[in-house]
């Protein structure tokens, strides 16, 4: 696999920098949003090759973030990342043109099992 920029949305601030802490110790390269308006932002100036997007956020949720991402650039590959009891949501995002969808607490080495998977990232 090549070395993705990914950027990772997470209302969660702890969770989310822990989890690109430990993408980065994996020499994958990781920012992250707290917000999925911060995150439409972030992809304007820098755009990634992955986007992991939180399902349940405040505000503007992830699965309206996902629109917007794929309404701009459908080469971004989305990852969703959905909560115990919200598998609906994960399916509903895979129609909206997410690749898959991941149950948190998530497991860093099936995230990045993942990402391998990604043929823009082969």
């Amino acid at each position: 696999m090549r070395n993705p920029k990914v950027l990772l949305v997470d209302d969660e601030a702890d969770f989310v920098t822990a989890l690109a802490e430990r993408l980065q110790l994996r020499k994958i390269n990781a920012t992250i949003a707290t917000s999925g308006e911060m995150a439409l932002e972030m992809i304007e100036t820098d755009r990634p090759d992955v986007v992991i997007l939180d399902i349940k956020m405040p505000g503007l949720g992830g699965l309206e973030v996902l629109h917007q991402i794929k309404g701009k650039d459908k080469s971004i590959q989305v990852i969703l990342l959905t909560g115990h009891g919200s598998t609906r949501e994960g399916i509903e995002g895979m129609r909206l043109g997410a690749y898959d969808f991941l149950m948190k607490p998530i497991d860093i080495d099936e995230l990045i099992n993942k990402m391998k998977e990604l043929p823009e990232l082969k």
